[in-house]
């Protein structure tokens, strides 16, 4: 398999996650303005879930770019972090539609903490099937990025229980953390289509 058709799959699995999301963004019913209040925790949950989708497509889409074969295990990798992110949708509509209570809030962490990790598990899958040179490990380095935000979404969800406040804000800290562009795979690229 090429890898533009894995691109293309993961491309087509997250717009849909992404309109899924936005579905549940349900019409109020009356012409006022403040027949919009009810529907902000909904709201909020899609724009900071939306932002994570976002994230991790742009990331994807690095990835498959430092990659210069698919192998089954990549396959079987990606598969594994769309997964996860399929079930952003229900996540964050539980979230919303509770008003980021506790219980919602730690299936949503877990939903994050696992795509995470499944992200975690490609990167290396992609760095094992190039070997020690590959233009992705020499990218990334000590992925210092991942680290914090493994450690927000295990704090995230050990709190959210008693303290769900706490767990939105590591949530959201963690989406800042990443929206702070990343030029690390650009620069390698660079670097490699130079020499």
């Amino acid at each position: 398999m090429s890898k533009g058709r894995l691109e293309a799959f993961s491309d087509g699995v997250i717009a849909i996650i992404i309109t899924i999301m936005v579905l549940e963004l349900k019409v109020p019913h009356g012409d006022r303005m403040d027949e919009l209040v009810p529907l902000i925790p909904t709201f909020l949950s899609y724009v900071l879930s939306f932002v994570y989708v976002g994230i991790y497509w742009n990331n994807h889409h690095h990835l498959l770019h430092t990659s210069k074969v698919v192998t089954g295990s990549m396959l079987w990798a990606n598969l594994h972090l769309l997964f996860w992110l399929s079930l952003f949708p229900f996540a964050t509509g539980w979230m919303g539609e509770n008003h980021f209570a506790g219980a919602p809030t730690v299936l949503y962490g877990t939903v994050l903490l696992m795509a995470a990790i499944a992200y975690f598990l490609l990167e290396h899958t992609i760095m094992r099937a190039h070997g020690p040179d590959s233009i992705l490990k020499q990218s990334v380095g000590r992925d210092w990025k991942a680290k914090v935000s493994l450690v927000l979404y295990l704090l995230a969800v050990v709190v959210a229980l008693r303290w769900a406040w706490i767990a939105d804000a590591a949530f959201v800290a963690a989406a800042l953390l990443w929206l702070i562009p990343d030029r690390r795979i650009e620069k390698r690229l660079r670097q490699v289509n130079e020499a």
